[in-house]
């Protein structure tokens, strides 16, 4: 349905997107997530037609953003972070002033399909500036439905409501689903994580990664955390666990002879721990999985590219001082070999 290769944008000296690459299919849920200066509005823009890229392409539903701009619009209902409503108009009016602007036709149906689904049917002929900050939101939404584009792009659509308003704005978009391509901008974990069929996390330009939210949680480090607290000795407890694909990252004695295990493993090892313990006469009297949440995973994959992003500033920096050693060198000693020459002659 979108098809991303290689897309970056430059703002002067400040690389907004940086090579970035991704594939959108039919019918699913996308969050695209990541915080403030990520680059996520950039790239929804490029995408949109809104703005140009130095380079790569984009394509959507087969028309190439770049080349054929209109072609491409037609297919991508969008509702970026400040929605373009005209506050004097009725809703019902607005969404056929939206209809022609897209060159679509107004039909009666069509709308009135439009005002059920995002809830606007019973303010349809109230002025906008009127209504609720949801309310705004929602009319948002359903100029972007207008047309019945099979792309749907959202950014930050529940940017400034109050919890009862996200809530009834998440449910929307779920049912957005299926019928539509949706790609979902927000740097607040908890929106993605509760309507995303995919993720997608941005950092500094860079693409980080792209996958369900429970692949991501699998590929998160030490993604099964488990709690136990045993009774028995802790050299005797820390012997028995030894053998096992797992990582003791806490050990606390507690009062009554009891032992309290923070352990990380790369699979689910609560039977093979229970069957060690038991071995070992160790009873576990307690014991509890902390699932990784898309908070953990985000904070992780970000911090790798801080990460790789310092390292490679220092390797600049080094390279930067060598060749500035080297240069320094060399001056030194042409001055030196023409101080020489300058001795010889005389």
């Amino acid at each position: 349905m979108i098809e991303v290769s290689h897309l970056t944008r430059r703002y002067g000296q400040l690389l907004a997107v940086e090579d970035v690459s991704f594939s959108l299919q039919p019918g699913r849920i996308y969050g695209f997530l990541g915080p403030n200066g990520a680059g996520k509005s950039t790239t929804m823009n490029i995408l949109t037609g809104y703005l140009s890229a130095a380079q790569g392409s984009v394509t959507v539903n087969g028309w190439d953003v770049f080349e054929e701009p209109l072609q491409a619009r037609r297919q991508i209902g969008y509702l970026p972070e400040n929605p373009p409503l005209y506050m004097d108009m009725t809703v019902w009016e607005y969404l056929k002033f939206v209809a022609g602007l897209k060159k679509v036709p107004a039909k009666k149906a069509e709308l009135e399909s439009i005002l059920e689904r995002t809830g606007l049917t019973g303010v349809q002929h109230r002025i906008i500036r009127t209504l609720s900050k949801g309310y705004k939101q929602r009319v948002g939404i359903a100029q972007a439905l207008v047309g019945d584009p099979p792309v749907i792009i959202l950014d930050e659509p529940t940017v400034g409501l109050d919890p009862l308003q996200r809530i009834e704005v998440r449910e929307l978009i779920r049912g957005l689903g299926g019928e539509h391509t949706v790609l979902l901008s927000s740097h607040i974990l908890s929106e993605i994580s509760e309507v995303a069929d995919v993720v997608l996390i941005l950092s500094h330009g860079r693409l980080v990664a792209q996958d369900t939210p429970e692949n991501l949680a699998k590929r998160a480090a030490g993604s099964n955390r488990t709690t136990v607290t045993v009774k028995g000795e802790k050299e005797t407890v820390l012997a028995a666990v030894a053998a096992l694909p797992l990582t003791v990252t806490g050990a606390q004695e507690k009062p009554e002879g009891l032992l309290e295990l923070q352990l990380e493993s790369e699979s689910d090892i609560r039977e093979a721990l229970f069957y060690a313990l038991a071995e070992a006469r160790c009873p576990i009297l307690e014991e509890s999985a902390a699932a990784v949440s898309l908070e953990d995973i985000f904070l992780e994959l970000t911090g790798e590219e801080e990460t790789a992003r310092a390292a490679e500033a220092e390797a600049a920096a080094t390279v930067r001082a060598a060749r500035e050693k080297q240069a320094a060198e060399e001056q030194t000693a042409e001055a030196a070999e023409i101080a020489f020459e300058g001795k010889e002659e005389a």
